[in-house]
């Protein structure tokens, strides 16, 4: 199995940052704006925005978490055993507000849809966006497209794209794992 390394060390938190300034400029004080990590490694990256933004411009930014397990279109197709649930926890209302869906990695565009179609319990946003840490482009299936992109991937459905973060993986980097010559 052949790795590279796509992001990792300082590079990592430079890209979280630039992301970050790059959401200021476009949400200003985020007094309409509300940031949801899609559950359940979007919310570290949703986490980190939001605490990077506070020591940026010292604003508290409306955040919360989302899962999307029941909104899924496989949801009864995915092997022998039931998904297991995380947790969603939004404690305010959406109506009106700018949205900013957070996940780490962008592949086929289905989880977006789905997240879409979950977060609609919550109220009307007013405009949706997409933060994506890695973008895999050429791989969608739903013509869905991130506005904030950490970096892009062009690969092939036998590589995978591995996320790693230091809250629970003990180190942050971004990992293209070639699957095909495993044996």
């Amino acid at each position: 199995m052949k790795q590279s390394i796509l992001l990792d060390g300082p590079k990592f938190q430079i890209t979280i940052r630039r992301l970050c300034q790059q959401l200021i400029e476009n949400h200003g004080d985020f007094s309409n704006a509300v940031i949801i990590g899609i559950q359940p490694r979007g919310t570290y990256l949703a986490n980190r925005l939001v605490k990077e933004i506070k020591s940026l411009i010292n604003v508290d930014v409306q955040s919360g978490i989302l899962d999307i397990t029941f909104f899924r279109d496989d949801f009864r197709t995915k092997g022998a055993s039931p998904l297991l649930a995380n947790s969603t926890v939004i404690d305010f209302i959406i109506d009106g507000k700018d949205v900013i869906f957070v996940d780490d990695v962008l592949w086929t565009g289905r989880t977006i849809r789905s997240a879409m179609d979950a977060v609609q319990a919550f109220g009307r946003a007013q405009t949706i966006e997409l933060l994506v840490l890695v973008d895999r482009r050429f791989s969608r299936q739903i013509p869905i497209q991130p506005d904030y992109i950490g970096i892009q991937v062009d690969s092939i459905d036998s590589q995978k794209v591995i996320v790693s973060w230091n809250e629970i993986d003990n180190k942050d980097s971004i990992v293209l794992i070639n699957e095909t010559q495993q044996k």
